[in-house]
């Protein structure tokens, strides 16, 4: 029932800008420290900030859609069983 993945594909489909857009609401972010490439801290952290960039928000948005659309039918699946 749970399928345990890496800080970087959560970041790479485009969720973690889409849930810091949700974040921000109240403050809140999700922070990824890197280095060289690599993660190497992940923590939330109350933010004065609010919103992405134009840009920023179309990246995330194509990833996910990427990414919904690479795993449909497991989301299908999954979600009828």
């Amino acid at each position: 029932m749970v399928t345990k993945k890496t800080w970087e594909e959560f970041r790479s489909c485009g969720l973690l800008l889409i849930i810091n857009q949700f974040l921000h609401l109240f403050g809140w972010a999700i922070v990824f420290n890197m280095e060289d490439g690599k993660i190497t801290e992940v923590y939330p952290a109350r933010v004065k900030f609010r919103g992405f960039d134009h840009d920023s928000v179309s990246e995330a948005y194509k990833s996910a859609t990427n990414y919904i659309s690479e795993n449909i039918s497991e989301l299908k699946e999954e979600a009828n069983s």
